[in-house]
C-alpha cells in the first residue's frame, strides 16, 4: 500500500506543473471538434509517459544519459521541435461551429511525441525522481509503485482533454481559445529559449 501511495504522490508532483506536454494535450481537447479527434494526442502522451516511467524503473535511461553527445542531440532536437510546434499552435485556428480547422491526427501524434520524448528536462526528471525512488522497492512493491505512477499519468491526460473540451463549450466563438493558443505558443517558445540558455 505504501508503494502505491508513494507512486501516486510522486507522479502527481511531477505532472502537475504547467509544462509543454500538458499545454499541448489541453489545447487539443479545446481545439478538436470532438473527443475522438482529440484522442491521438492524449493516447500518445500517455504511452510516452508509460514508456519513460518503465525505462526509468528498469534503469536503462540512466546508462543512456551518461553519454554527453546523446544529451546534446536530445537538447538540439527538442529545441527545434518546440520552435516549430510553437509556430503551428500560434497559427492554429480554434474549432468553432463555423470551422473545424484543427491539427490533423499525424501532426497531433508527431507533436505529442516530440514534447514527450524530446524534452531532456522531462526525461531527467522521470529518471532522477521516479527511477531513483523505484530503487526503494523490489518485486511486487516495485510493480505496484510503477503501475501507480503510470495510472496517475493516464488519468491526468484524460482529465486535461476533458477540461479542454469544457473550455470549448464555454467559448463557442473560439475567441478565448485563440488567446489560449497564442499564450501556449509563447510558453512553448519560452521553454525553447530556456533550453537554448541551458545548452549554452
Amino acid at each position: 500500500m505504501e508503494s502505491i501511495i508513494h507512486g501516486v504522490i510522486l507522479a502527481f508532483g511531477l505532472i502537475l506543473p504547467l509544462g509543454v506536454q500538458n499545454v499541448f494535450v489541453f489545447s487539443q481537447g479545446a481545439t478538436q471538434p470532438n473527443l475522438v479527434r482529440a484522442l491521438p494526442a492524449m493516447i500518445t502522451a500517455g504511452l510516452c509517459d508509460t514508456f519513460l516511467i518503465l525505462l526509468a524503473v528498469l534503469g536503462v535511461s540512466v546508462i543512456v544519459l551518461q553519454f554527453e553527445w546523446l544529451r546534446l542531440i536530445l537538447m538540439i532536437a527538442g529545441i527545434l521541435f518546440l520552435i516549430y510546434m510553437g509556430y503551428a499552435i500560434w497559427k492554429a485556428q480554434p474549432a468553432t461551429t463555423e470551422t473545424n480547422q484543427a491539427l490533423p491526427i499525424r501532426q497531433q501524434i508527431f507533436f505529442a511525441l516530440s514534447v514527450s520524448l524530446l524534452n531532456p528536462h522531462a526525461i531527467l526528471d522521470t529518471v532522477g525522481v521516479i527511477g531513483t525512488s523505484a530503487l526503494k522497492y523490489t518485486g511486487t512493491e516495485q510493480i505496484l509503485f510503477t503501475i501507480a505512477c503510470i495510472a496517475v499519468s493516464w488519468i491526468w491526460f484524460i482529465g486535461l482533454t476533458f477540461a479542454g473540451m469544457m473550455m470549448k463549450k464555454l467559448d463557442d466563438s473560439g475567441g478565448l481559445m485563440n488567446i489560449f493558443n497564442k499564450c501556449s505558443a509563447l510558453f512553448i517558445w519560452a521553454t525553447a529559449i530556456y533550453l537554448i540558455i541551458d545548452l549554452i
